[in-house]
């Protein structure tokens, strides 16, 4: 794309000025295709030109130069343009290529001016669109905004528009919006765009675009760059997330490492916010000490932007963003909150409302749509309604509205959500009376909250009355919820009179709930924390709140039940995700449960759920659940549920390495089912109790427990727990070196556990034979369970165990004589143990001292800087090396 030459038309017609569209296009991986192909690639080349050219002559451009196998033309129109580069895409995707692949162009459009320094084009708009080309990836169709304003309405059929949202581009100064052309028939999707801000990131994609506020985003850029520390202050509404986030894709170039937004909206414990921005940076598990040491550990060498939203409610917490401040060297930290932090170092931000007309000096319509507050009413309210615009007649009422909100986003978007149904001067006589609320509430609450309460609360009186009383109950929801879980704790059929479906579009139709992810299917509902808060300040009032709190919980008791035979089974993993999804429901259930002083509901929660706290890393945050609920007046109760909690704790402590308080919860279970006369739960109990004496090293104990176990699970025909002993006692055979039973018990384990689809005891005794075949010598039977075991794990996101098979591999290895595997592998599996979980210890599961051995051989300095390379893994490199026969 560099030759100066210009290739001139061939009718003699000069070159075109003026507004002109630019058209670069590129083929993905040519080089690489080239050395493949050698002579072979002219023919490809060849075809590609020809079809090329005929779809810049066909939409009337001009071929401006070429190079290699890269396209330069000119259109004298933009509809041209788009013309040739979707004739072009689909005959590409069509074309029998001779060697037997689609051949994967980029392209790009963009319009500005076209100014000829003699036979060839000059100025910034060329470059523009050269890089908005480079951006793309081989089938994409990558177009400026300007193009897109000019083309968006008359698209070829089966060519609709899709907003990229902004990007910044090299030798740009500025971000560019970037569009592409979803094609039907041709690959609607494709990788990030190669722009300069491909980082890490978890940045959320907005479903609307950005309007307004330039100079903040510019102002708090430079901050955030210039400080580590920075505050976005303001009241509810103002924008203070949306402006975060696009100060954060607009700095994202200048952290190498990337940026990553944390919600707390849902986190109301300042001890939980740790975990927050461990699970947005990706660290699963739970850490062998600390979550806050954890968090600076992965931080401490990384130059990384972290975005704590909605911090308010956290505020002790500030506490830990000090400490890790002061213990990293370039982490920044943008925050969102309704109030400061007040720590060293904080640079406060503060987020003013939009920039407002003057209604009694208004300027033409024009000149008012350059306002902010007016182009995000006008913006918000073609989403809506496509065809309106600001006009002379309704121009004053909507200077007005805005005036009236305050220039607040927040209240302006639910504003305009109206003009669906009204006009401007219809909503602004509907806001006139509302005016007391805005402005005149009880002085002892801050003006932020008196002004978006009167907000939302005049859409709120909008509403009917069944629909004001759902939205109020639907308050109850921590991080959203499903259609079934409004349908069953709501009950807006029965008791409001209203169909769920019809009722929950129409809360999302006024912005008030938004429709977030869809998971097969299902989709979730979630209101923004504000008008949550709102709600809730409703449900309250209503004298409704302890009753739908108490539907709230048992709904969760419900799925919990539901949930657990899943936790072990072949789809697991499915399960262990919806318990993620609906965590911070749980949440909220339980601590209703205790602070309302009802165990019964709580402890059923957490005797079902702790296999998903152990599995996905909670394991502390379950125990203190557990022992808050066992703590309550009422929790002492002698009962199988008190039982299954005691069971419940235990197990967690087990996987804990917390011992003592192991054997004391499984103790006082056994104790309570032998009480009761209850043979399941004491069968259940005699298992759970084995492994405090397997880890005591009291192997005739384990094994007599095992075994009474066993007898009692074939008496109640208990499937389930005769596979639990079964698959406990080959582990026992291979601990006691006795190799041909645990294959005989392993390989039956496994064959019950087929049948039941438990994929917890699957993986189980698969790790069982691994070890079995290691004790029989037969090493490369050994290899494969093993490796089929950690993969199996894996998959399931059971850290713990996913661990203790690394440690199996590493000593696999050494016998193997593979001694620089086996130290990097005990090195990876060290890192994962600190990284995750304080679990049992390793050499339970690694039977030898595969250390000592490699040291005899390698010597200490070849062992130790092994050993340090596997520990500098990250997770997902560390299983795939244990999975791979790399040295």
């Amino acid at each position: 794309m560099t030759d100066p030459r210009a290739k001139q038309p061939a009718d003699g017609s000069e070159l075109p000025t003026g507004t002109v569209t630019f058209f670069f296009t590129d083929i993905e991986g040519s080089t690489k295709l080239l050395q493949e192909l050698g002579q072979k690639y002219r023919t490809i080349q060849d075809d590609h030109a020809r079809i090329i050219r005929d779809a810049i002559s066909r939409g009337g451009g001009r071929e401006i130069r070429t190079e290699g196998d890269s396209f330069f033309a000119v259109f004298p129109t933009p509809t041209g343009a788009l013309h040739a580069a979707v004739s072009a895409q689909r005959e590409l995707a069509t074309h029998s290529w001779s060697h037997g692949r689609t051949l994967r162009v980029r392209m790009g459009l963009h319009t500005g001016e076209g100014t000829l320094g003699g036979d060839d084009y000059l100025g910034i708009d060329v470059n523009r669109a050269a890089r908005i080309a480079a951006a793309g990836h081989g089938g994409q169709v990558l177009v400026s905004d300007a193009t897109r304003a000019l083309v968006e309405h008359a698209l070829p059929e089966g060519v609709s528009v899709r907003d990229l949202g902004t990007h910044r581009l090299k030798d740009l100064a500025h971000p560019e919006h970037i569009f592409d052309l979803v094609i039907e028939g041709l690959p609607p999707d494709f990788p990030l765009l190669k722009s300069l801000d491909a980082r890490p990131n978890n940045l959320p994609v907005q479903l609307t675009s950005f309007v307004g506020r330039l100079e903040e985003i510019d102002a708090v850029g430079g901050l955030v760059r210039r400080t580590r520390l920075v505050t976005l202050s303001g009241p509810g509404g103002s924008g203070k997330t949306r402006l975060a986030l696009e100060v954060a894709r607009e700095t994202l170039a200048d952290f190498p490492d990337g940026a990553f937004f944390v919600d707390l909206a849902a986190i109301t414990d300042p001890e939980l916010v740790p975990s927050a921005v461990a699970q947005a940076l990706d660290i699963p598990g739970e850490p062998a000490g600390s979550w806050l040491d954890t968090l600076i550990n992965h931080l401490s060498e990384k130059n990384v932007l972290l975005v704590l939203d909605n911090f308010e409610q956290v505020t002790e917490a500030a506490r830990d963003v000090e400490v890790i401040l002061r213990r990293t060297r370039d982490v920044h930290i943008l925050v969102t909150s309704r109030v400061v932090l007040h720590v060293s170092g904080e640079h406060e931000f503060h987020v003013e409302p939009l920039h407002l007309p003057d209604p009694r000096d208004l300027p033409d319509a024009e000149t008012l749509s350059q306002f902010d507050a007016v182009a995000l009413f006008i913006h918000r309210a073609r989403a809506v309604k496509e065809d309106f615009m600001v006009t002379n007649q309704n121009a004053p009422a909507v200077a007005e509205i805005c005036a009236r909100l305050d220039g607040l986003p927040l209240a302006i978007e639910l504003a305009a959500s109206r003009v669906k149904l009204l006009t401007p001067e219809a909503i602004l006589a509907r806001l006139g009376h509302r005016l007391p609320l805005l402005t005149s509430a009880t002085r002892n609450v801050p003006e932020r909250q008196r002004t978006l309460r009167g907000t939302i609360d005049w859409s709120y009186e909008l509403l009917g009355e069944p629909e004001r009383r759902l939205l109020s109950r639907l308050a109850v929801f921590a991080s959203g919820c499903t259609f079934e879980a409004v349908d069953s704790v709501c009950n807006p059929n029965a008791e409001l009179r209203l169909d769920t479906l019809d009722a929950l579009s129409s809360l999302v139709d006024k912005s008030l709930v938004r429709q977030t992810e869809m998971t097969a299917a299902e989709p979730r509902f979630r209101m923004l924390e504000t008008i949550r808060e709102y709600s809730s300040e409703r449900l309250t009032e209503s004298g409704e709140l302890n009753d739908i709190a108490g539907r709230h919980a048992r709904y969760f008791m419900e799925f919990s039940e539901a949930a657990e035979p899943h936790l072990l089974a072949h789809d697991q993993v499915i399960w262990l995700n919806r318990c993620d999804l609906e965590n911070d429901n749980i949440r909220a259930a339980l601590q209703w449960c205790i602070d309302t002083e009802q165990p019964e509901t709580g402890l059923r929660i957490g005797a079902a759920l702790w296999r998903f706290w152990q599995q996905r890393g909670h394991l502390r945050e379950g125990r203190r659940w557990l022992d808050r609920l066992l703590a309550l007046p009422g929790a002492n109760e002698r009962s199988a549920i008190t039982a299954r909690a005691h069971g419940a704790a235990g197990g967690l402590a087990y996987w804990d390495a917390d011992y003592k308080v192991t054997r004391r919860h499984y103790e006082e279970a056994l104790e309570i089912f032998r009480e009761l006369g209850d043979k399941f739960g004491i069968e259940r109990a005699l298992y759970d109790l084995s492994f405090v004496y397997m880890i005591d090293g009291d192997l005739e104990t384990h094994g007599r427990l095992l075994e009474e176990s066993l007898a009692l699970a074939r008496e109640l025909d208990d499937k389930e727990g005769v596979l639990n002993a079964m698959d406990a006692l080959g582990y026992l055979f291979v601990l006691q070196r006795r190799p041909a039973e645990a294959l005989r018990v392993g390989h039956e384990a496994i064959a019950l556990a087929e049948s039941m689809g438990n994929a917890f005891h699957l993986i189980e005794a698969t790790t069982s034979l691994g070890q079995a075949y290691r004790l029989l010598g037969d090493l490369d039977r050994a290899d494969e369970y093993v490796k089929r075991g950690i993969a199996m794990h894996r998959d399931a996101g059971n850290i713990a165990m996913t661990t203790y098979m690394i440690f199996a591999m590493s000593t696999l290895e050494g016998e193997r004589g593979r001694h620089l595997r086996s130290m990097r592998l005990y090195g990876v599996a060290e890192g994962l143990l600190e990284r995750y979980a304080n679990i049992a210890p390793a050499d339970a599961i690694m039977m030898g001292d595969p250390v000592g051995a490699a040291r005899a051989v390698m010597g200490d300095q070849a062992v130790d800087t092994a050993i340090a390379e596997g520990r500098s893994m990250d997770p997902e490199e560390a299983v795939a090396y244990a999975l791979s026969d790399s040295e």
